[in-house]
């Protein structure tokens, strides 16, 4: 049809928008409208906190628009919008659709579309702001990044809730305001604290200290404000940067400006680029009417009729527990109970004689106690401190002096908590104690003979183990408050409650739902979804009372055995002034324990009897008077040290007569301390960077070859001083990176590809960047795969998958490193074997340089480099090495004498090596060396002993070995103990630290670990070392009275040597004067249980955990053919993942409980005779914690109180002394060629069902085709031929080939990739290709011999490299050779059908790899992951789901690194990386697959990747980055500042504005849907002629 002028004028005029006024939140219609013969589409959008609704036209203009919050009641707050909306509009038949993460259960119930949220933002943008190069969109609980800048590309979040409105509103809720208020004291800002952003936990370890150390509050909440933009970028950009024209879409973004200030200032967005929609919080719902392709018409009245219709109905993802109290009168007599536990009592008023007073500046809570003389409680007070320690101090020293008589007088004042200090200093308290001390004063005073104190509080949580009177053991939180109260207190609030009604609430929920016991941030994910699906308050009250307990019962105090715990029981903290959270511990304890009637205020009741104890017979209080108090005027300042290199920022309280209190200083020099007063004991720290990167080099103008950079990151601070002097001796200029800063981290958060790696991991993008400024002719950061050996009794001496490979995680996402001219060498290097490094080194150095700078790659300069050169470079910088490992060895041993030498005591505080990185540790050496330890790092102590062998774990990398020296050596000292460095998300560190702690308690020691992470708060570290302070000296005292007893003495030291490798000789102690340095310790070793061939001859049960339910199934009839009576273990269900939580270290992953768990529930549920019961597990004997699983398992076994349980290894690794004689199965030919008979057919009918199912005429009749062939294969294949297999491999091929299908090939094909539990496992992986088909998809998942082939392949593969030897290839070669010929027949079977595929080489799959990584990433499922994906893709399948565990250390690299490289290689490439996790949240996995299945329909529809056309592209027409033309600062990728800046004007247009995009033919389309018009060349012309002719512009 033609378009004619006067048609086109008409359509023009109705295209005109409504005019729409604001009503409260509802936009509509400025005057009446007749809508009843229109052709409406009604957009829901029902997110995590908001309901909103759009009403479009046919025209796509808004007609009517409303948003309301639903406080987690979606049915109702639905319908009351609806209704408000039928009242203006009419109830005249719409289209529906509906999105949103809350959309996709009440889309199931009303039976409307559904469309994928980041969809319907697409669709929004196209029509709406199509300018768009990026959109940043947050939510209640989501944030978002689309990129139209090439197609589309999709960011969403995944297990983690940090930095959303949800998140702001904690932070505001902190603060005492609300967001809005929030955003008018950022107005007031003038500096930027570094505030973590990763989950709303960490930021309040962050945030209340800033208050309780007097940071003002304008400050703090812009720092809120930027912690949300830095978690934005570097949490979903992922690797690819925000360019170009930004759109700033949902409600946090388009109510506060602050917030959008912060985003202009983090991605130096000038006004030209920032897209500001009006009524952006309502873009979603827009954009779902305009997506909706449903021809389906619905009335507001029929749509609230089927809400009211649903009644009860509730979802089911989220499981439910038993009621706290089954009957009232349970509950009656439990109170009766606890009416019981008063302490004595007494009153303030009239009391005469002195008082003694007892203050507790909690996290989040003020406490105050004051006792009498005889101990009575005159006084409490309890209350929220509202951010402001010193001001409600001041309240609560008003309230007490108005209670205090004539006669009363105050004999002392202690303080504790985390405003111990600014208390001392400000009011005159006499004396401050760490809070663990005072708790257990308190509890004593109640229950003498106490076993067993829990205190949970605001953020902390402690647990105290007493014996004697003396603390025992201290568990505390670590650099995470899940589950503590301020969660509590902060999810009632937002309920509108108090704690006490919720708490009250959670007594009366009947089905309480289950949260589990991980992180906050999850369990806040499951609240939201329990209460989308219709539980009530009260259910999630009780739940999360049951998930606070489980957490320190699981995770923090990791308790096995009940008994554990003693017989009396404390509970207090005011997390427990709740019935149902101790109701909750009674019922998962089975005790009867006591909680105090002042259970909140026990800390400060145990600081008022420390100052009791104290003020001695006649001691009065220096407190200042009321009216001193009263006129108290405190002075915030800020100013930086200076005094160091670290220039720290320090806020000063000056409170007047010199007294202040400083923080923010790292190290004693900003304390305000005279230099006298200062601690003179060593810290290792300090020299151990010295004497590692102060090292002379070339004056770059000097250097015959030029320069070369070296990032200060990672394993440099282990290698550092080997390059240096290779590249020294070679004529090289060292640039080594700069100090890192925060400023390190901001430059390198567009780059980072995984949001959950490692600090030290991130940091590395930011020494990137320094170094591209810094200008060498190349980078040098090579991938290490084994360290040196330094222990012959471990293992191996990997290093872990992360410093090992991700050099090229940089190499793939920092787009700088992709410049032609920049040379960036990551390749892998041989670093543990001189030989084969000389001959890698010159490839690198000379060969590949040299080639690289003939393509215009780097600069080589200077004369060629010999090989000599290169070999006598090598043996020089290998003895820099050894004597920089011979000078810390030295100086450990020289601070061990000083040690003796002043009867000190020592830290040992071991890590990694990069930890010496002081961005990393937090100057948590210099806060040890103030409290006065000499600090000692442990490759300072790792030489002098070696613990007894074998150690449970399996001893697989080099850095971890010196962990375990260190810990053996520190167990044999009187004088030394150790705390342990962690990384947050270091996989590792859940083996090593049980391991350490091992080591230590068996011996009597105190095991501490403190977790970093980008912004760790150090009070909460001090609180731990105090504690440890506190145990320590209890310690020293008793080992004082022991020595002086004769019962402590002297211990020979046995092999423990000095760095000559000289033997340690016993010390010759005069113990009349101190106490003895050695101590007896008990050995470190581990005994392991074989399996002997009489197990087998008696018939011993083997439970085998269930992995992959299609080929287990087969391999488990076939061990039971040759005589092992195996027993796989049923498919994982919810109480097998709650057992392997409660078994293994919380911080493992996924894969690990689930093993675990399976397990320990078949050895727990009484149906096996465990005398004549083993366990079988597979082991790879690589560097991925897969190799420890059996370790794991041996110590749920051992905790669980079945330590003789044989535990068999199945591994053709010949290193791992796992020798079990009555399990053999590898030396039975017959048996193994029937197992690869077992894999392969797994393989083939997965294939063969994955690709038929989804079109199958007959519902069910490809699974009723799988089981009768799968129980076939059952009974064939452990006693099958080769005839007889290939004839069930034909048949099965043959029936699959003939059923019946419809539509075949119609539908989207979606592959599945990732770590081989979770990629096969559907209850790890939620049952991911039935959601794939469930979506109308074809899922395609590459099989499992592959990834033995894989394993197999990899000394061939890694020869160039890294050097292997010739016998283990060609044994290799043999297997892969054996493999192939087992697989061809059913390639040749596979090849004359004309629906399935045959299977490639695994040396194709390695090429396809290479292409994009190196094939020595080999840990876990290395560049096979890598090589799945870009197979998948080339032959059909671009749209992808990456399954892994949440923070797997190998997909770090080989999945999430890679993701960004495909797109760049395959444009139509749709991959979404999904972490699975016990505690994750179904639904966010499910919105996230579902967006990506989305996509793939989009693209599928048509004919490929679709894409916006954007005549504004500015990647097509700028060079990055982008400069500002008004300033001279040239803005440097990912470059952060604090400065704030105005914001600029809105972009205009908002709803009416519409774009009119080129076409191809040169023409232009015009609106959107049934309105749009498309006017051709010609058209265009004759309306400009015409336009002429009129004289009209």
């Amino acid at each position: 049809m033609t378009n004619h002028m006067e048609s086109t004028a008409a359509q023009v005029r109705a295209r005109q928008p409504i005019e729409l006024v604001q009503f409260e939140a509802e936009l509509r219609p400025k005057n009446p409208i007749d809508l009843s013969h229109a052709h409406l589409r009604l957009g829901i959008d029902v997110g995590s906190t908001t309901v909103k609704l759009a009403v479009i036209d046919d025209n796509d203009n808004l007609v009517y628009a409303n948003y309301e919050r639903h406080h987690t009641d979606v049915k109702a707050t639905a319908a009351q919008v609806f209704a408000k909306a039928r009242s203006v509009v009419g109830d005249v038949p719409m289209r529906v659709s509906i999105t949103g993460s809350g959309g996709m259960l009440l889309s199931q119930w009303l039976n409307v579309e559904f469309v994928q949220e980041v969809i319907a933002s697409k669709h929004a943008v196209e029509a709406l702001i199509p300018q768009t190069d990026c959109a940043i969109e947050l939510g209640g609980e989501d944030a978002k990044i689309i990129y139209f800048d090439n197609g589309i590309e999709q960011r969403m979040n995944g297990t983690c809730a940090g930095g959303t409105g949800a998140f702001i509103d904690q932070m505001a809720s902190l603060m005492e305001t609300d967001a809005t208020g929030l955003n008018e004291l950022a107005k007031g800002a003038s500096h930027i604290y570094p505030i973590a952003s990763r989950c709303g936990v960490f930021a309040k370890s962050d945030v209340q200290p800033l208050l309780n150390e007097g940071a003002a509050r304008e400050d703090v909440a812009a720092s809120i404000f930027q912690a949300v933009a830095n978690q934005t970028v570097s949490g979903l950009a992922c690797g690819h940067p925000i360019r170009g024209y930004v759109a700033f879409l949902g409600g946090p973004l388009q109510y506060l400006s602050e917030l959008r200030h912060r985003f202009y200032e983090t991605l130096r967005l000038d006004e030209r680029h920032r897209v500001i929609p009006e009524n952006a919080h309502l873009f979603v719902a827009t954009g779902a009417a305009l997506a909706g392709e449903s021809d389906t018409y619905v009335t507001f009245s029929e749509v609230i009729d089927d809400l009211r219709n649903l009644g009860d109905t509730q979802g089911s993802e989220v499981a439910r527990l038993d009621p706290l109290f089954a009957t009232e009168g349970a509950y009656r007599t439990f109170k009766e109970r606890h009416d019981q536990e008063v302490v004595a009592k007494g009153s303030l008023d009239g009391y005469h004689g002195r008082v003694f007073i007892g203050l507790d500046a909690g996290s989040t809570t003020m406490k105050a106690a004051v006792v009498g003389e005889d101990g009575e409680l005159l006084y409490t007070w309890y209350d929220n401190n509202n951010g402001d320690v010193l001001g409600t101090a001041r309240r609560i020293m008003d309230d007490i002096y108005d209670h205090l008589g004539e006669g009363c007088t105050i004999g002392h004042v202690t303080t504790t908590g985390y405003g111990e200090g600014i208390l001392i200093e400000a009011l005159g308290a006499d004396s401050g104690e760490i809070e663990t001390v005072a708790h257990l004063r308190g509890a004593r005073a109640f229950v003498p003979d106490v076993n067993f104190i829990l205190d949970i509080g605001g953020q902390d949580m402690k647990c105290l183990q007493v014996k004697d009177g003396i603390i025992e053991h201290i568990s505390l939180n670590e650099a995470c408050s899940s589950g503590c109260g301020s969660f509590i207190a902060n999810f009632a609030d937002s309920m509108g409650m108090d704690v006490r009604q919720f708490a009250a609430a959670a007594v009366k929920g009947e089905r309480p739902v289950d949260l589990g016991s991980r992180c906050t941030v999850f369990m806040n994910s499951r609240v939201k979804q329990a209460q989308k699906e219709g539980a009530t308050i009260g259910d999630v009250a009780a739940g999360l009372s049951y998930s606070v307990i489980k957490n320190a019962l699981f995770k923090v105090i990791k308790l096995r055995d009940y008994d554990e715990i003693g017989k009396y029981v404390v509970v207090q903290g005011g997390t427990f002034m709740s019935d149902a959270t101790l109701r909750a511990f009674e019922l998962l304890t089975g005790r009867e324990v006591i909680r105090p009637d002042i259970a909140g205020a026990m800390g400060a009741y145990g600081a008022a009897l420390l100052a009791r104890d104290r003020a001695g017979a006649s001691g009065t209080s220096m407190l200042l008077s009321r009216e001193e108090i009263d006129n108290l005027e405190v002075k915030h300042t800020n100013a930086h040290c200076g005094r160091c290199s670290n220039n720290c920022l320090l806020t000063i309280n000056s409170f007047g007569n010199g007294r202040r209190f400083i923080t923010g200083n790292r190290c004693e020099k900003g304390s305000g301390k005279p230099k006298g007063q200062q601690s003179q004991a060593p810290n290792l720290f300090k020299f151990k960077s010295r004497l590692l990167f102060d090292r002379e080099v070339l004056p770059a103008d000097e250097a015959p070859r030029g320069t070369v950079g070296i990032p200060r990151a990672l394993n440099m601070y282990e290698n550092y001083p080997f390059w240096h002097a290779f590249f020294t001796r070679l004529g090289f200029s060292v640039v080594l990176s700069d100090p890192t800063t925060r400023k390190t981290y901001e430059a390198g958060t567009e780059s980072m590809p995984s949001e959950s790696v490692c600090y030290p991991a991130k940091l590395s993008h930011g020494h990137i960047m320094n170094l591209l400024e810094k200008d060498p002719d190349f980078i040098w950061m090579p991938c290490i795969r084994w360290e040196r050996q330094e222990d012959d009794g471990a293992t191996n001496h990997y290093n872990c998958p992360i410093v090992m490979s991700y050099p090229q995680a940089l190499g793939l996402n920092v787009d700088e490193l992709s410049d032609p001219k920049v040379e960036y060498l990551d390749a892998y290097v041989p670093y543990d074997n001189k030989k084969e490094l000389k001959r890698r080194l010159y490839e690198l150095i000379q060969l590949q340089r040299r080639a690289d700078a003939a393509a215009g790659r780097g600069r080589f300069r200077g004369a060629d480099i010999t090989r000599a050169e290169v070999d006598a470079a090598v043996n020089e910088a290998w003895e820099a090495d050894l004597a920089f490992k011979d000078a810390m060895h030295r100086k450990g041993d020289e601070t061990l004498r000083w040690i003796e030498d002043n009867d000190a005591h020592g830290i040992v505080l071991a890590g990694r090596p990069y930890h010496n990185d002081g961005e990393i540790n937090h100057a948590i050496p210099e806060m040890l060396q103030g409290f006065g330890f000499a600090v000692l790092t442990e490759d300072a102590v790792a030489h002098k002993m070696r613990p007894e062998r074998p150690i449970r774990v399996v001893d697989q990398w080099m850095y971890h070995s010196r962990l375990y020296r260190a810990a053996r050596f520190v167990a044999s000292r009187n004088d030394l103990d150790l705390i342990q460095l962690q990384s947050f998300g270091c996989g590792l560190d859940a083996l090593t630290t049980d391991q350490v702690q091992e080591i230590l308690e068996n011996s009597g020691k105190i095991y501490t670990v403190l977790k970093i992470d980008e912004v760790s708060n150090l009070g909460a570290a001090r609180i731990r070392v105090r504690s440890l302070m506190a145990a320590l000296k209890e310690g020293r005292a008793e080992l004082e009275r022991e020595t002086a007893a004769g019962i402590a003495t002297e211990v020979a030291p046995v092999d423990v040597r000095r760095a000559d490798g000289t033997l340690e000789h016993a010390r010759q102690t005069d113990l009349s004067r101190r106490t003895p340095v050695y101590r007896s310790a008990k050995g470190s070793d581990f005994k392991k249980v074989r399996y002997t061939k009489e197990m087998q001859a008696e018939g011993y049960t083997i439970l085998a955990p269930q992995m992959a339910p299609i080929h287990f199934d087969l391999v488990e009839p076939l061990l039971r053919g040759a005589g092992y009576n195996v027993v796989l273990l049923p498919s994982v269900d919810h109480a097998a993942v709650d057992t392997g939580l409660k078994y293994v270290n919380n911080d493992i992953c996924y894969p690990s409980i689930l093993v675990t768990g399976q397990i320990m529930e078949a050895v727990l549920s009484g149906k096996y005779d465990l005398s004549r019961t083993a366990v079988l597990i597979s082991q790879t004997g690589g560097g991925c914690r897969a190799t420890n699983y059996i370790a794991l398992i041996r110590k749920a076994l051992k905790d669980s109180g079945h330590p003789d349980i044989p535990v068999i290894s199945l591994s053709a690794a010949g290193n791992l002394d796992e020798k079990n004689p009555g399990f053999n199965i590898l030396s039975d030919p017959q048996l193994l060629v029937r197992a690869v008979y077992a894999l392969l057919y797994g393989d083939l009918i997965m294939q063969l069902l994955y690709r038929v199912r989804p079109y199958e005429v007959e519902r069910g009749s490809a699974d009723q085709l799988y089981d009768s062939f799968m129980s076939r294969a059952k009974t064939l294949i452990p006693r099958t031929d080769r005839k007889s297999f290939y004839r069930l491999c034909q048949d099965t091929i043959d029936r699959f080939e003939r059923l019946p299908l419809e539509n075949d090939r119609s539908k989207p094909r979606v592959g599945v990739v990732g770590e081989i539990l979770v990629k096969f496992h559907p209850t790890a992986n939620n049952e991911v290709v039935r959601v794939i088909e469930s979506e109308g998809c074809e899922a395609d998942v590459p099989g499992l011999v592959d990834f033995f082939l894989f394993g197999m392949s990899n000394q061939i593969n890694m020869k160039r490299e890294l050097g292997t030897k010739a016998s283990s290839r060609l044994t290799h070669i043999a297997g892969i050779k054996a493999i192939d010929a087992l697989r061809a027949p059913i390639n040749k079977m596979l090849r004359r059908t004309t629906r399935f595929e045959p299977y490639g080489s695994i040396f194709e799959l390695a090429e396809k790899a290479e292409q994009v990584l190196s094939l020595c990433n080999t840990m876990g499922e290395g560049w096979l992951l890598t090589a799945e994906m870009v197979d998948l893709i080339e032959h059909g399948t671009p749209n992808i789901v990456v399954c892994s565990p949440f923070a797997c250390l190998p997909n770090h690299v080989v999945g999430k690194s890679v993701i960004k490289r495909l797109r760049q290689m395959h444009g139509e490439s749709n991959i979404v990386a999904v972490d699975y996790d016990p505690g994750a949240s179904e639904v966010n996995q499910l919105n996230r697959i579902k967006l990506m299945i989305s996509v793939a329909k989009e693209n599928f529809k048509n004919g490929g990747a679709f894409r916006i056309e954007n005549a504004n592209d500015p990647t097509t027409s700028v060079v990055m980055p982008y400069v500002d033309e008004t300033s001279s600062h040239r803005r440097h990728r990912g470059e952060l500042g604090d400065s704030l800046v105005n914001e600029g004007a809105v972009v205009s247009g908002g709803y009416a504005a519409y774009g009119a995009p080129a076409s191809e033919d040169g023409g232009a389309t015009y609106g959107r849907g049934e309105g749009r018009i498309h006017l051709s060349p010609e058209q265009l012309d004759a309306i400009r002629q015409a336009k002429e002719k009129a004289g009209v512009r």
